[in-house]
């Protein structure tokens, strides 16, 4: 029986240091854990498809919360599936002691893991469900009061107003008008735009 752990955080900016700790505490071989750091949104992530190739029938992996398999709840429970009934690995939650399958082979111990891995694999895509509508009313929230999202504007050069009357009077090219203003095509005329707005309001 070979020993296995699974690791995975959302993004390269989480730290896995309490996962790691957990399968060490539990005797993991440190080349024997596989980590990936990206969203648990599906299962198309490279080191779980490597350990999955690995696993053969009466081998043990280690996680540390069902969360960290995944948060899609038809995916953790087809994953489960496939890792305990097809390839025929013992899987062991380490926060969730009635989530080893060690334990229980009987019937009724069957059911309970079942049941309770049903119940948590719920919660974990109700909970991601929650963090996505928590996120975007805040960004309409942020929105409302005026906050801007992504790259800061293009800041308007002082003598933009110059620039502009000289290339209307074609004493600048726009290759040069550009150039001067720093700007790209696109963003020169939506500001050119903004501009001629603002002096037409002005002129009221």
């Amino acid at each position: 029986m070979n020993i296995y752990g699974y690791v995975r955080v959302s993004s390269t900016d989480q730290n896995e240091d309490r996962q790691m700790v957990a399968l060490r505490e539990v005797d993991v071989p440190e080349k024997n854990i596989f980590m990936d750091k990206q969203s648990g949104k599906d299962f198309d992530r490279p080191n779980y498809k490597k350990l999955v190739r690995k696993l053969k029938a009466g081998d043990l992996l280690y996680i540390l919360s069902i969360d960290r398999l995944g948060r899609n709840y038809e995916e953790i429970q087809k994953q489960w599936r496939v890792l305990t009934k097809e390839i025929g690995i013992d899987i062991c939650v380490l926060d969730m002691p009635l989530l080893d399958t060690r334990n229980g082979k009987d019937l009724m111990g069957t059911f309970i893991a079942d049941l309770v891995l049903q119940i948590l694999s719920f919660v974990a895509q109700s909970e991601r469900e929650n963090i996505k509508k928590r996120q975007a009313e805040g960004i309409a929230a942020a929105k409302a009061k005026g906050i801007k999202f992504g790259r800061p504007e293009k800041a308007v050069p002082d003598d933009f107003g110059k620039i502009v009357k000289a290339w209307e009077q074609k004493k600048l090219s726009l290759a040069e008008v550009l150039k001067q203003c720093n700007m790209s095509e696109a963003t020169f005329y939506r500001r050119l735009r903004e501009y001629r707005l603002l002096q037409a309001k002005k002129k009221v």
